[in-house]
């Protein structure tokens, strides 16, 4: 069941409806999400059959803003506030130390918890008339099966799930792929899952060096989004450079079938079959149709897609890694 973000009857069901302790589909900047309430372990159980997820792979927790960190969070770094005053509202997620007495079933069981403030004003709202209610956060994976394509429309979620869930139409997702993640537990920002936020302006903003989760000896805590293979369509995803593509296509010459390309190169081919969608030359405009294009692929019948390897430069980071998990499923 769809419900208008911009009604305020509308949103006001949405809020009843996670009070209550059921799901709804949430729109936020980034991807849809499955929500529920945070504090609930019985709601956050729901999320978790719904999406065929492991229970101790963790969930994002939304906030309403900076002061909604302190129901959740045992302490937050320095550079962690200076983090949160840089982007929230946006699309970043910080991984702090969980208080002991709320949130473990969102966070998979440990003993630290991830926090976003979404940018995307129905979400915003929906949040703020949430913790009027005594709700001071929503776990809101992406509102898909685990380890599928994300979903960046109100009708992509209702594709995955169904007309019995209701879901909260804010629109197209405008940045389109998962937030960054940066866990601030260990002394110094180290960073979990490239997102639309840079190393650049990660390190601006907090005044330290950017470490990648490798660098460090002591363990990471698991996080939303940050397994080897996820974000996958049905149809079996390939990275490969221009002229890879176009030898593999010439060899196939006219008997290519079930094949999709996305690509920033023209390439030839003779296989009437073949479906083409060019690939942005600007990494945040490929962000934002990404998971919609793998998705209108899967429903085009594609069962091979082939991707052009994005340059390798800071500003790709997102896209890459999304589609190299894509591949790797």
């Amino acid at each position: 069941m769809l419900l208008n973000g911009q009604v305020p009857a509308d949103l006001a069901t949405a809020v009843q409806t996670l009070c209550a302790g059921e799901l709804l589909g949430l729109p936020t900047e980034t991807v849809y999400g499955l929500a529920a309430d945070a504090a609930s372990d019985a709601a956050v159980a729901q999320i978790f059959a719904a999406k065929g997820r492991p229970s101790n792979h963790p969930l994002i927790v939304h906030v309403a803003d900076a002061a909604g960190v302190a129901h959740f969070a045992a302490s937050v770094p320095d550079f962690a506030q200076r983090l949160m005053a840089a982007f929230w509202p946006g699309p970043l997620t910080v991984i702090l130390p969980r208080r002991p007495d709320v949130g473990a079933a969102a966070a998979g069981g440990q003993d630290s918890i991830g926090l976003r403030c979404p940018a995307h004003p129905v979400a915003l709202a929906l949040l703020r008339a949430c913790a009027a209610q005594g709700l001071h956060g929503l776990a809101a994976p992406s509102a898909n099966k685990f380890g599928r394509v994300s979903p960046t429309s109100a009708a992509h979620v209702q594709a995955e799930f169904g007309d019995s869930l209701r879901v909260l139409d804010g629109g197209l997702c405008a940045v389109g792929i998962e937030s960054t993640i940066i866990d601030c537990t260990r002394g110094v920002p180290v960073l979990l899952r490239p997102g639309h936020i840079s190393r650049t302006q990660i390190e601006a903003a907090c005044g330290q060096r950017l470490y990648d989760k490798d660098e460090l000896l002591a363990a990471t805590p698991r996080a939303s989004g940050t397994l080897e293979a996820h974000y996958a369509p049905n149809a079996k995803v390939r990275l490969m450079e221009a002229t890879a593509l176009q030898t593999a296509l010439d060899l196939l010459g006219a008997d290519a079938a079930h094949l999709a390309l996305y690509t920033r190169t023209v390439l030839k081919t003779r296989a009437p079959g073949v479906i083409c969608r060019r690939m942005p030359d600007d990494a945040a405009a490929t962000a934002q149709q990404l998971f919609a294009v793998l998705r209108d692929f899967d429903s085009q019948g594609a069962r091979l897609i082939w991707v052009e390897t994005p340059p390798d430069t800071p500003e790709w980071e997102g896209v890459c890694d999304r589609l190299e998990r894509a591949a790797a499923a």
